[in-house]
């Protein structure tokens, strides 16, 4: 730990004993001005060390409860920052109140430290500090990961039916269909996908800022992608459907219905199986570490067949032969190559590797303890 405090900090002492002052030259080995006083700094003048302090961090020592409430309203309010605090003593109530995120040590921590905070680490350990962080940015990615799946069926979904009223006078997708899409969209999606574990390769990546889009350009990319793909191979089965399929007879309009309902579906649900991870190719890794994740897919599977074969008159479809089945299913298939594929065009420069003076750590957190 010495090497990171001797080679990235400096100190800042306020009314430091020659003891106390002393130690700090032993630990860290740089003193920078110990009779400045960031408590009688004027306005622009605390903004500005703010400013270096933002860039290169630095140890403040001897602080009020003012200093820190300061340094804290300065970096959220004119620095824009997300500030994260943690505290134990009723001095820190202040700054723990005013930071975006307060911890408190449930413990050692007073009632008011507790009470001025959001989060209170009950066994008091900072690295669980560390798990607090990975579980935000797990649900963070996770609502993410929803958002590209709604938005592609929406995105699909809506045009398919608009653009086939407008050309041929009907929509291939009845409003009872649409429900059972918008079930697999909301509830089912969202349990799927939102319930994605953490892991530690979360840890590695670099923090959102304040005013960081939530839709991410490789999102929309994934989007985009997914939903051209998409709606070209129903729009094929829509207008080419009876001759590419073969259908023939009086219910061939039916049938074909029925596929293109079919096969919508299992895109969705191949597609579900894509949005795991917006940027890695490999969606099956930990697959099988989310028993939430499988019970759905199987659950949608399950009730699409009820639906194509038992429920004709509920859902407006007919029963379809091994063949169209298989047809279906390999079309949906095909999303998971096609997103693959997808995920390899470049949309933005590559990822910095610094935030703000900050450096990403290439190990995770481990690295940071030695």
């Amino acid at each position: 730990m010495n090497r990171y405090l001797n080679a990235n900090f400096e100190v800042e002492a306020k009314n430091s004993s020659s003891e106390a002052l002393a130690r700090w030259r032993k630990l860290c080995s740089i003193v920078k001005n110990p009779k400045r006083r960031f408590r009688y700094m004027a306005d622009l003048e605390k903004r500005s060390e703010i400013e270096k302090m933002r860039t290169k961090n630095k140890v403040m020592a001897r602080s009020s409860p003012l200093d820190k409430h300061t340094l804290v309203r300065q970096l959220r309010t004119t620095l824009g920052e997300v500030v994260a605090v943690t505290g134990d003593g009723s001095n820190d109530a202040p700054a723990l109140h005013e930071a975006d995120i307060g911890l408190a040590m449930g413990i050692a921590g007073t009632e008011v430290a507790k009470e001025s905070a959001d989060v209170v680490i009950l066994d008091d350990n900072f690295a669980t500090i560390v798990n607090v962080a990975k579980w935000g940015r797990s649900v963070y990615i996770n609502i993410q990961k929803f958002v590209q799946f709604q938005l592609t069926v929406n995105v699909v979904a809506l045009v398919l039916n608009f653009v086939s009223a407008c050309i041929t006078g009907t929509a291939p997708l009845t409003s009872v269909q649409l429900l059972w899409v918008n079930l697999i969209m909301d509830t089912l999606g969202a349990l799927a996908l939102a319930t994605e574990p953490p892991n530690d390769d979360l840890m590695k990546r670099l923090p959102v800022g304040r005013t960081g889009s939530f839709i991410s350009n490789s999102m929309w990319r994934n989007i985009i992608g997914l939903s051209v793909y998409q709606l070209i191979v129903l729009a094929v089965l829509e207008m080419e459907g009876v001759r590419l399929l073969q259908l023939h007879g009086s219910d061939a309009e039916s049938i074909l219905d029925t596929v293109i309902f079919n096969t919508f579906v299992f895109c969705q649900v191949f597609n579900e199986i894509s949005c795991r991870d917006i940027e890695k190719i490999n969606v099956l890794h930990g697959t099988f570490n989310n028993w939430i994740f499988i019970g759905v897919m199987s659950f949608t599977v399950v009730i699409q067949v009820i639906m194509v074969e038992f429920l004709g008159d509920l859902a407006s479809t007919v029963p379809l032969s091994w063949k169209l089945w298989l047809v279906s299913v390999l079309i949906g298939f095909f999303s998971i190559p096609v997103a693959a594929v997808v995920k390899c065009i470049p949309v933005s420069p590559k990822q910095p590797t610094d935030y703000r003076g900050y450096k990403a750590l290439p190990g995770g957190p481990d690295e940071s303890v030695n």
